[in-house]
């Protein structure tokens, strides 16, 4: 049932009404070709006509617009912002570096459709920082070198974004989805909790990755390399809005263990959640002969991660958020 919103004047009744927003479908040609599109209506609750509110007819041509472009399979006005944003560089100079005149970036900003091979143009620097650069080396002469510098370092370390693993980025995304601050330690130590948790219950690790005994505890040294530069500070990285959606592609139980692990280990800092994994067996064991400030690389086995957590969730019980809280209140109280 439609939501019942605000009032405003129905010229069939005369007065003003209660009105209720519905979808309701309309046909349309675009260029010859037959569409259907959703769009959102205004419908009396006294008399059940449609009503004309303030702001309507933008909201139907938005609706139009985007399900028009999804339909076509055409980039949208968010996917070029996305693209301005992660390779750091102007629209005026965005259009040159693709190859497009000046103002065709702009104008697509406004609201023009970008024709098919335009559209997967922009599609094609969007989802590959291998063909961005080779658009950028093309039409150098075009832009700024300033500019030219500052998208190829950012492509540059796009390409590192995807030095990981596929599932490894899609856990990250969805990490990132589910907590509005995450700092590289506190990932670090959410993904090895991930994985321990996971693998012991499902008897599998979650992705291939091999974690490291450093001093702060378990690390990625592949994830550190992507997120060194936030040192202390909460993650805010340009570069994943290229995963916006990634996270949909993990399975129900992969979503399951992150929601557990979010919802528990998540509520704490990454400072806490080192205190909880320095009592843990796997990191004191392959730490074993190295006094607290000497640096290590030592392995933390797959294996050693999922024998312990077996070991934890035959205790505890760690599929329930109940018995994962009962967990770490019994690690901190060790740890104090």
């Amino acid at each position: 049932m439609a939501e019942k919103r605000r009032k405003d004047f129905c010229i069939e009744c005369r007065k003003e009404t209660e009105y209720f927003l519905q979808k309701n479908d309309i046909v349309k040609y675009v260029k010859d070709k037959k569409y259907s599109f959703g769009i959102t209506v205004a419908v009396c609750a006294e008399c059940g006509g449609k009503m004309s509110i303030p702001g309507l007819i933008d909201k139907n041509v938005q609706e139009i617009d985007e399900q028009y472009r999804y339909a076509e399979g055409l980039v949208t006005i968010e996917d070029i912002e996305k693209l301005m944003k992660i390779y750091k560089i102007g629209k005026a100079p965005l259009s040159l570096a693709l190859g497009f005149g000046e103002v065709t970036i702009p104008r697509y900003l406004d609201g023009q459709v970008p024709s098919r091979e335009y559209s997967d143009i922009v599609r094609a620097a969007l989802t590959s920082p291998v063909y961005m650069k080779e658009r950028l080396k093309e039409n150098r002469g075009k832009i700024t070198e300033a500019a030219y510098k500052k998208a190829m370092a950012a492509a540059d370390s796009i390409e590192r974004l995807f030095s990981v693993s596929e599932k490894m980025l899609r856990v990250i995304a969805y990490v990132f989805e589910k907590l509005e601050e995450v700092t590289p330690l506190m990932l670090q130590k959410l993904l090895y909790f991930i994985q321990g948790i996971y693998s012991a219950l499902y008897g599998r690790p979650i992705f291939t990755e091999d974690c490291r005994a450093w001093i702060h505890g378990p690390v990625y040294p592949e994830v550190y390399d992507l997120f060194r530069d936030f040192k202390y500070n909460p993650i805010d990285d340009a570069r994943f809005a290229l995963l916006e959606g990634a996270a949909k592609a993990l399975t129900e139980d992969e979503k399951k263990v992150i929601d557990l692990v979010v919802n528990t280990f998540g509520m704490y800092s990454g400072k806490v959640l080192e205190r909880i994994t320095h009592n843990e067996e796997p990191w004191k064991e392959a730490r074993k002969g190295y006094d607290a400030g000497i640096p290590s690389s030592e392995l933390l086995s797959k294996e050693s991660i999922t024998k312990y957590y077996e070991a934890v969730n035959r205790q505890y019980g760690i599929d329930t958020e109940v018995g994962l809280l009962t967990y770490i209140h019994d690690m901190l109280d060790k740890a104090s």
